[in-house]
């Protein structure tokens, strides 16, 4: 993955890059960040599109994203039902673009858009894949060490490489998105999807800027379901762990036992007591529910798999034929 292949040469203008941006609740910068995203393109001398999804905002996104697109034919704009979420609104956005190369970034402005120009250089070198690796989080101490544990968690216990600190913001090619469009995947990771299908992959380093407005929309119920996702779709660990937790099971019924054959045989001092007992049906209590609960975090990803309900609907489309 960090062997450099031969560049390609300079692609032809008439190249078309797409600019996927799911929406949600951000209606005071969205004129800005048109804008911003706009002449980053440009300045690249690329023709281009930007993908606007609506993921059910409550706000005044969706009047705005309109307007915009009424006055710019390259934004379209899918308006979803309703909240699917983040995961949800990126897959929409990556079965409508149309771009030889898509870009992918959210819309607080944390994914710079002037970083876009790095990620075409290295598209124009002959990468398939090129992702940010998030450096200088702007977020106070307890989330950094929470993004940052989870990060290398999930890249120790997963069965493929996924790179640390790499989030959504990044670039893939056309062949690229059409191999993530093709996975059916219902709990969706984007990171870890990027890296399973393959292709030549980079990263580089890019500072992770403040949200514009300082109110972070994805609360840490919103992350832990997305910390769960990666893992339950990229790792078995939480199911073969329990080989070891039988083994622990094991050891501490084999001593017990010990222990309460040899005050019963040597030293005559055990006496009837519920404490003991207790604790033992207890700690066998609390192993056999976690292991329902592991259990059932992956018969809940079956169940939603088989019943196979779309993971986005849309409302209506803008420019969008």
């Amino acid at each position: 993955m960090t062997e450099k292949p031969k560049a390609i040469g300079t692609l032809e203008a008439k190249a078309l890059i797409s600019v996927i941006i799911p929406v949600y609740n951000e209606a005071q910068i969205l004129r800005q960040l048109t804008q911003s995203v706009i002449q980053a393109i440009k300045a690249c001398g690329y023709q281009h599109e930007i993908v606007f999804v609506n993921d059910g905002s409550k706000d005044d996104s969706a009047e705005i994203l309109d307007n915009i697109a009424n006055t710019d034919p390259c934004v379209r704009v899918l308006h979803l039902s309703r909240n699917f979420g983040h995961q949800a609104a990126l897959q929409a956005g990556f079965t409508y673009a149309r771009g030889d190369a898509i870009i992918v970034m959210d819309a607080d402005l944390q994914d710079d858009p002037g970083q876009i120009p790095h990620f075409m250089e290295k598209w124009r070198e002959g990468y398939d894949v090129v992702f940010a690796i998030r450096v200088a989080r702007k977020e106070n101490l307890i989330k950094r060490f929470l993004f940052s544990a989870f990060y290398r968690i999930l890249n120790i216990i997963s069965h493929i490489s996924i790179p640390v600190d790499a989030g959504n913001f990044g670039l893939v090619t056309r062949q690229v998105a059409d191999e993530m469009i093709l996975l059916k995947d219902r709990d969706r990771y984007l990171p870890g999807l990027r890296s399973w299908v393959g292709f030549r992959q980079i990263g580089i380093k890019i500072e992770r800027g403040n949200r514009y407005d300082a109110r972070p929309r994805v609360s840490l119920n919103d992350l832990w379901r997305l910390s769960k996702n990666a893992i339950f779709s990229f790792s078995s660990i939480p199911l073969t762990i329990f080989y070891g937790i039988a083994l622990l099971s094991l050891f501490v019924f084999l001593c017990l036992i010990c222990f309460t054959l040899y005050h019963k045989f040597i030293t005559g001092l055990a006496i009837p007591g519920w404490t003991s007992f207790l604790m033992v049906t207890s700690f066998f209590g609390a192993i056999n529910a976690l292991g329902i609960g592991i259990l059932g975090e992956y018969v809940l990803r079956i169940y939603n798999q088989v019943r196979g309900r779309p993971l986005y609907i849309i409302k209506r489309k803008v420019n969008v034929h």
